[in-house]
């Protein structure tokens, strides 16, 4: 009885290192991952053909052309699904099929040569949607309509296919500024870290609304749970959340800046912290205020100017979510609308709109200070970059 008693302690603890080692193996082969597609979104109404791809070895920060992933109209911004099976575009077009709708577009993805293959495209529900995320289940894909001043949710499918519109709410309102806050333009939608909530930032209304959100419906409320208001005439964007979910950042594009906000997990509540300018001191041009990304180490915060023609690189607090500056590095072409970091948080690339290039920078983990890699990409009208992972 000892005997079996031992026996059956010993193979359990063998069972628990093989599970150990399992695990240790897996960790080890995603750090080492050093192989992606980058796929880039683009606006076909300046020249582009629309989704273009590339091969980025991480190690070397070596790109190769794939040449055009799929044609397709404006495809502005870009999101990949958990599987890595699937991309999804919104075409932010005024009018789709004779409605005042963009569309929404899935692709599957070949991932030895880069090919996107239509599955199928569904109105978006508003004109001009200009954001496309996935919610944390993988199973819903949320859409900012900008003309529309409207979001929306789209259940997929197993075989990727995008459907119908499970949830859809329309903003209303406007704010001070008489040219660019006649009405509601909602500009980015999310679910939280928890993916109880959804947050809509509208540019047009200067508040991001918080929505609740059920992860077996796809359902948004009707009504934001609570909203926080921007200074008048911000202009808020695009947010990112802190590493931990503690804190949130929005990046204002009217009057470029950056408002942090502490985040109450409980409620879904956004409370103000303070406001700080992406802008170095004494520029006068024009600018307008474009991408936020948090760094995967949570220590930095990246925001792109466009006019300035620059990313702001800022240090986090992580006890207090406060910023401070840590300086700012030319994009080495004009309007820089949206940027990426790699995978691995080696490098950061800069799409340029009217630069019509893809610049590539390497991030110093100490300081978050970019230095240019060297490497350059011409791209007509690059407007949103997504990396995937193929090994």
């Amino acid at each position: 009885m000892v005997f079996y008693k031992w026996m059956t302690i010993n193979l359990l603890r063998f069972l628990q290192l093989l599970f150990l080692i399992a695990l240790a193996t897996v960790a080890t082969a995603q750090k080492s991952t050093k192989k992606y597609l980058l796929f880039v979104g683009t606006y076909t109404d300046k020249g582009s053909k629309g989704i273009y791809a590339y091969n980025f070895d991480a190690a070397s920060a070596k790109l190769t052309s794939l040449g055009v992933a799929a044609e397709t109209t404006n495809p502005s911004f870009l999101a990949i699904d958990p599987t890595s099976r699937f991309l999804y575009a919104v075409n932010e077009t005024p009018t789709y099929k004779g409605a005042s709708s963009g569309a929404v577009s899935a692709f599957a993805i070949d991932k030895q040569t880069g090919k996107l293959s239509l599955l199928n495209q569904v109105p978006s529900r508003g004109a001009d949607p200009c954001y496309i995320s996935f919610d944390k289940t993988g199973k819903y894909a949320l859409v900012a309509n900008y003309k529309g001043g409207s979001v929306a949710v789209f259940p997929i499918g197993r075989d990727g296919q995008i459907g119908e519109a499970s949830a859809f709410v329309q903003h209303a309102g406007s704010s001070v500024n008489k040219e660019r806050q006649e009405g509601p333009h909602a500009h980015w939608i999310e679910t939280t870290p928890d993916n109880r909530f959804a947050v809509a930032v509208d540019l047009g209304l200067d508040q991001a609304l918080v929505y609740r959100f059920d992860p077996k419906t796809g359902s948004i409320s009707a009504n934001q749970l609570s909203s926080a208001s921007l200074d008048p005439g911000e202009g808020p964007r695009h947010l990112a959340f802190g590493r931990d979910g503690k804190f949130a950042y929005v990046v204002n594009e009217l009057k470029s800046s950056i408002t942090a906000f502490a985040y109450e997990r409980s409620g879904g509540v956004l409370r103000k912290l303070n406001t700080v300018s992406t802008l170095p001191k004494g520029f006068t041009g024009s600018n307008d205020g474009a991408e936020i990304k948090v760094h995967p180490n949570g220590k930095f915060l990246f925001a792109s100017n466009r006019g300035h023609d620059s990313i702001a690189v800022f240090s986090i607090d992580n006890r207090t979510g406060a910023l401070t500056p840590v300086g700012d590095f030319s994009t080495q072409g004009k309007t820089p609308r949206n940027f990426e970091i790699d995978p691995t948080g080696t490098f950061l690339l800069v799409a340029n709109e009217d630069g019509n290039n893809i610049v590539v920078y390497r991030i110093d983990p100490k300081s978050g200070r970019l230095t240019a890699t060297g490497q350059t990409l011409e791209v007509p009208a690059p407007v949103c970059l997504k990396f995937m992972a193929i090994d």
